[in-house]
């Protein structure tokens, strides 16, 4: 299962870890073992990490298969998503843009982009590219996720369709995660450059840091060796599912990597915007990326299991907060089947990334294990066990409530009008419509501009149906109730799924005919 690279000199053993070459391999050796038992109790098919030192790489390990299928092996070159960890290098692209005084971070978006409209008019006028890449839009998070996953919509039409989500907040006053306003951060480079985020992105970063094997779109990955396959996880067990094509929010999460190529974007940014004696980005500017701009809580039950920890924060594009005495700067990305990690160290010169292909929580234990490793924590906590018995009981209490809907549903009803009533047009703003027909006595559902978006209405009670989509195999079940009115005809139905990332409440789906 494992084959495990350790590369280190006495020079690096010696200044980073203080201590004896034999010790540091010890640790390593540790190390190594550790995460080999983590993979198999937490069952994740591949991991591939990397930890640099200021400019060079000192440790890789890659574990598992890349495949469930065909089992080949993950090595450090073996490609993932990386997810929203892309949000670093769409904020390092515009950082670029601000050195060479093309833009500044408290431009209003609307000098860039005039057709930019948020919820309201002084939203939309103040909203600055600042405001974009801290998350505090006023937008909950994950807010409107639903108009570009899975999608035809444009990235454009994605951001037009902004102007139609409500806020959870004020404006500024909160942390709510939008992956829609960092697609219109993105969209100011080729506003005001001329090139497409792709290309900008290409030029100005991935070559010159040598990531020769990354790409920013899943079709780049056509005729490609050595790429994970990402995994859910049907009865516990770990499933092979397709790629998704999450083209149209690139800016926000479209970039492909492995832990080779990530480590060369680390020691950029650890060497305060120089690579291989190239200066990318002026030192200020990473300063400022990596300030503490957006406060997220800190609450007592997260302070008692790390109370090293004293604030977290969200900059520009990276997510900030304090461990063991030393600044930390993170991010991490979820992609449909695989999760990924970065980490950095600024004053002690130290990063690490974490990619595995899974929907799996196992990147978050790994983190706290590094962290524990090169910043020398005596404690010596097992981070994997701990907070895998702390998930098992996160699904034990979900496994309670399903239960206990479940036991709600009332036998022996019917819906209150035939299912050819049902039948129509259903549309709101935010995404335009979703069609419910009858085929072969069976009612389905299917979202006009996301074509895996179609599922089956089986009926739960009353006027609510049960729905599953088979193309989304890590989207749990939901529900779809029909509202009639007062003369007894369908005119709204509003859609349920309980899961992290989409809210299907936020579409109000009126009937159109």
């Amino acid at each position: 299962m494992n084959n495990i690279k350790i590369i280190f000199s006495l020079y690096l053993l010696v200044s980073v870890f203080s201590l004896k070459s034999q010790n540091a391999d010890d640790r390593f050796y540790k190390l190594d073992k550790y995460l080999q038992k983590a993979m198999a109790d937490w069952n994740v098919p591949g991991m591939s990490i990397a930890i640099v030192n200021k400019d060079s790489i000192l440790w890789t390990g890659s574990y598992g298969v890349a495949d469930v299928r065909n089992k080949q092996a993950v090595d450090s070159h073996t490609l993932f998503a990386v997810a929203s960890n892309t949000k670093s290098f769409t904020s390092a692209a515009l950082a670029m843009l601000v050195d060479d005084g093309i833009i500044h971070w408290d431009d209003k978006v609307v000098k860039h982009l005039p057709w930019f409209q948020m919820y309201d008019p002084y939203v939309t006028g103040q909203m600055t590219i600042r405001d974009l890449l801290t998350h505090r839009s006023g937008l909950k998070t994950f807010s409107g996720d639903l108009i570009w996953y899975g999608s035809n919509y444009s990235r454009e039409e994605v951001i037009r369709k902004a102007a139609f989500l409500k806020p959870a907040f004020g404006f500024r006053e909160q942390f709510g995660y939008s992956n829609i306003m960092y697609m219109a951060a993105g969209e100011i480079i080729p506003a005001v450059t001329g090139f497409s985020w792709e290309e900008y992105i290409r030029h100005k970063l991935l070559y010159p840091l040598q990531m020769n094997r990354s790409v920013l779109s899943v079709a780049e990955l056509e005729g490609m060796d050595n790429v994970a396959q990402p995994h859910t996880y049907i009865n516990n067990q770990a499933v092979a599912i397709p790629w998704l094509d999450w083209d149209n929010m690139g800016p926000a999460g479209s970039l492909i990597s492995s832990a080779h190529d990530m480590s060369n974007w680390l020691i950029m940014n650890l060497n305060e915007g120089v690579f291989k004696q190239d200066t990318m980005l002026s030192d200020q500017r990473i300063f400022e990326m990596q300030t503490a701009i957006t406060s997220l809580p800190v609450s007592k039950a997260f302070n008692a299991r790390f109370p090293s920890t004293h604030f977290r924060a969200y900059g520009l594009g990276w997510s900030l907060m304090d461990y063991l005495g030393h600044k930390i700067i993170t991010h991490n990305g979820g992609y449909d089947g695989m999760i990924s990690q970065t980490i950095q160290i600024p004053e002690a010169g130290l990063g690490c990334v974490i990619l595995t292909n899974s929907l799996s929580n196992l990147y978050y234990p790994v983190m706290y294990t590094l962290l524990d490793l090169l910043l020398h924590n005596p404690a010596n906590r097992d981070w994997s066990s701990e907070i895998l018995e702390q998930v098992k009981k996160g699904e034990q209490t979900a496994e309670a409530k399903k239960s206990d809907w479940e036991g709600k549903r009332k036998t022996g009803t019917k819906p209150s009008v035939g299912m050819d009533v049902f039948s129509g047009y259903y549309g709101c703003p935010i995404y335009d419509t979703v069609e419910v027909y009858r085929s072969q006595g069976t009612l389905f559902m299917q979202f006009s501009r996301s074509e895996g978006f179609r599922g089956r209405l089986t009926h739960w009670h009353f006027d609510t149906f049960e729905l599953e989509f088979p193309d989304f195999p890590s989207l749990p079940k939901g529900y779809v109730t029909f509202f009639l009115n007062r003369e007894g005809k369908p005119d709204e139905l509003q859609i349920y799924l309980d899961n992290p990332d989409f809210d299907f409440t936020e579409l109000e789906l009126k009937r159109l005919n």
